[in-house]
């Protein structure tokens, strides 16, 4: 990896003609989402060489102290500049295609040249989805879980994310420190979503964390650690791309049942998770199946009730650690009810 410093000033005519090997000029940066973690910025782009694009999204770390020193301290820049450069690749999986990425490992900052996939749009987490979105995702998930399904050499990757029996632990003891934050903020909202059994699933699920990691057993693969609509885009177009997939600052290596029960739980509304999401499920067997590999069909919807509860630990630790926004209140509220919901109705707990 490089030994630069990447800052927004620093994304100039020298570092386009190293990205693309030509004179570029670009547009002034505009930025583009609400990332909570990185920063991403449109350049539009002009050349001589009709081999660059006419415009680009660059990702680099996020200006919010708070959220880049989270990025940075659970590697989250590194994994994703890993992630581009040594595995993207072997997926089928529809992606941003990245023309360069590299990570400063002394000062932990980045820069990332990724496709503009406008016009397509980003799915909005709050607002939820409809049945049609939901199984594209779904389908595009089968496409990045299949093609390394039980692949053993994965344990050889040393920066993916796993989940290992101390992390059981760890998790139950971040849990533990940040759930009292968590329902300072969204404690009334839990109780009028989901009543007292909602708050009370919050509280109990607090000594089942070392469980609910022991429980996530093989066959494994690579995940995206945070599968849902804010990082899913959806073509507006008739030649658009249908679904693609966006930030990979979490991808692992462990249960793909989490990203399906997680994409599923938040992307959903409840009444329509409720009709549709075993035949999501099925979908999702279906998609790996095509790949040759055998599915014990108990085993993953075993594993998908388990796993209802993946957005509410996700919701309880991450809205702590990342700056705070209006809307990331609002998103990690939904996140957290739904989720609930989702973990009551399928009896997750029990199964812990």
């Amino acid at each position: 990896m490089g030994h630069r410093e990447y800052t927004e000033d620093s994304i100039d005519s020298e570092f386009w003609r190293e990205v693309f090997g030509a004179d570029v000029s670009a547009s002034p940066p505009k930025r583009i989402g609400e990332g909570q973690v990185g920063m991403n910025l449109r350049y539009v782009l002009t050349s001589d060489d009709l081999s660059v694009p006419s415009s680009v999204v660059v990702k680099m770390a996020s200006p919010d102290p708070t959220s880049r020193a989270t990025g940075i301290g659970l590697r989250n820049y590194e994994r994703e500049v890993k992630f581009y450069n040594e595995v993207a690749s072997s997926l089928d999986v529809r992606l941003p295609h990245c023309y360069f990425a590299d990570w400063n490992e002394a000062g932990g900052d980045i820069a990332i040249v990724l496709e503009d996939m406008s016009p397509s749009e980003q799915g909005d987490q709050i607002r939820g989805c409809g049945i049609e979105e939901a199984r594209l995702a779904v389908a595009e998930l089968s496409r990045l879980h299949g093609p390394r399904w039980n692949d053993p050499t994965l344990f050889n990757i040393d920066w993916l994310q796993r989940r290992e029996a101390e992390d059981g632990a760890r998790l139950h003891g971040l849990y533990s420190l940040f759930k009292p934050g968590f329902l300072g903020i969204y404690n009334d909202a839990i109780l009028t979503e989901t009543g007292q059994d909602g708050l009370d699933c919050v509280n109990q699920l607090e000594k089942l964390i070392p469980a609910y990691v022991a429980a996530k057993n093989e066959p494994f693969t690579v995940t995206h650690g945070d599968y849902r609509l804010d990082n899913l885009m959806f073509a507006t177009t008739t030649d658009g791309v249908p679904c693609a997939v966006v930030d990979w600052q979490t991808p692992g290596h462990g249960n793909g049942v989490g990203d399906l029960a997680y994409f599923i739980g938040a992307g959903l509304l409840p009444h329509d998770r409720r009709k549709y999401e075993w035949e999501l499920v099925d979908l999702y067997i279906a998609g790996i199946e095509s790949y040759g590999h055998p599915v014990d069909h108990e085993w993953v919807k075993d594993h998908y009730r388990k796993e209802a509860i993946a957005g509410l630990v996700m919701a309880v630790i991450a809205s702590q650690i990342v700056g705070r926004t209006d809307r990331g209140d609002k998103m990690f509220e939904v996140m957290a009810t739904r989720h609930i919901v989702q973990a009551l109705e399928n009896g997750a707990l029990s199964l812990l």
